[in-house]
Parts: structure tokens; sequence; C-alpha cells
């Protein structure tokens, strides 16, 4: 369980976006931003808010957020939106996310993370990761796509769970008994929606 859910610490490990054209570019990337954020992790003479705020600093321009937002919601529920609902849902989303993340921090002791392979797939660049924990080995693939000129991360599994498709599962099975309003004031709430861990239920 301890490993399954430093996992989660490491969704959120990149600096700023570069160009990059290949999968060798993109499992570079991911290497050299893994050490970064570590680096941050480990370093004690950051206070606990400002190691959270330069972690945050470098993971919002390195991930599709607003597509992440508009595919968890699913497209029927995301077109009723007028844009300013659109807006207000891809930002609650988007902190309760990062909190989620964040509040795992402290669980960090020497795990490590091996990048192993970065893959093709049709238009997409997958890089397939391991953390490493006491002899525990879990996979984590995190999935990129072209957004403009950058590649962005736009999906994490983890033992072949879908971050996206799970947050999609969790909201469609809240919508079928409430409202929009509703998913709107509970993503308000602190804990609401856990970010998957990979556990199959």
């Amino acid at each position: 369980m301890r490993t399954v859910i430093l996992s989660m610490i490491f969704a959120l490990v990149f600096a700023q976006p570069s160009m990059a054209s290949d999968q060798s570019e993109v499992k570079d990337i991911v290497e050299r931003n893994i050490k970064i954020v570590i680096d941050y992790v480990k370093d004690k003479g950051l206070d606990k808010q400002t190691r959270n705020q330069k972690i945050i600093d470098t993971v919002v321009p390195f991930f599709d957020f607003d597509f992440m937002a508009k595919v968890c919601l699913g497209k029927e529920q995301w077109n009723a939106l007028n844009d300013a609902d659109q807006k207000k849902f891809t930002d609650l989303f988007v902190k309760r996310l990062q909190e989620s993340y964040l509040e795992k921090l402290d669980l960090y002791t020497d795990e490590q993370v091996v990048v192993d392979t970065a893959k093709k797939v049709k238009s997409r660049i997958y890089v397939v990761t391991y953390l490493v924990s006491k002899g525990d080995r879990m996979e984590m693939i995190y999935k990129f796509k072209e957004s403009g000129n950058e590649w962005k991360v736009y999906d994490l599994e983890i033992l072949g769970v879908s971050m996206v498709l799970t947050y999609r599962s969790q909201f469609a099975g809240f919508l079928k008994s409430n409202s929009m309003d509703d998913l709107m004031k509970k993503l308000e709430q602190k804990g609401s929606f856990a970010v998957p861990t990979g556990e199959k239920k």
C-alpha cells in the first residue's frame, strides 16, 4: 500500500515543457525532471509550503490539465456547460488533483523511480517507469500527447489502471444521482474523489 500511495508523488514531476520531437527526448525530460522533484522532496532546507509551491510551479505548464478535465468529465457533460462553468470545473479539478498529490509527499523516504522505455503509440508517446521500494517494483506509464508544439502528459497508468478513466468513472457514477452543481460542491471538499492508486477493485 505504501508503494502504491508513493507512486502518486511522481505523477507531478516535470519541469518546464521543452520541444520534444521523439521518444528519446521525451524520455530524457522525464528522467531529468524526476530527479528535480526528488531533490525538492529531499531538501530539508525548504519548508513544506515552499517545497510544494516549487513542485506545483513546475507541474502546471507540463500537464494538459484542460484536456484531462474535459475527458474526465465526459463529452456530453462537458458540452452541456457554458464557458464559465467549464473553467470553474477545470479549476476545481486541478486544485483537487494537486492537493491530493501534495498530501502524499511526506511519505517519501528512499524510493527510486527507474525510467525504462519510451514508445510511440499512434500519435502518442508512452514512457514506462517503475517505482522501486524495498524490492517492490510498480509500473507507471506516463502518456504524452502533442499540444501545440509541446509534448504534455494527459494520463498516467498505475498497475494498468488509468487515472483519467478512473476519475471519469467516479464522476459519471456521482452524476447519476446528483447534479453538476453538486459535483462542483463536492470537488470543493477536501479529500473528495481520491486520486486513483492503481488498486483494481
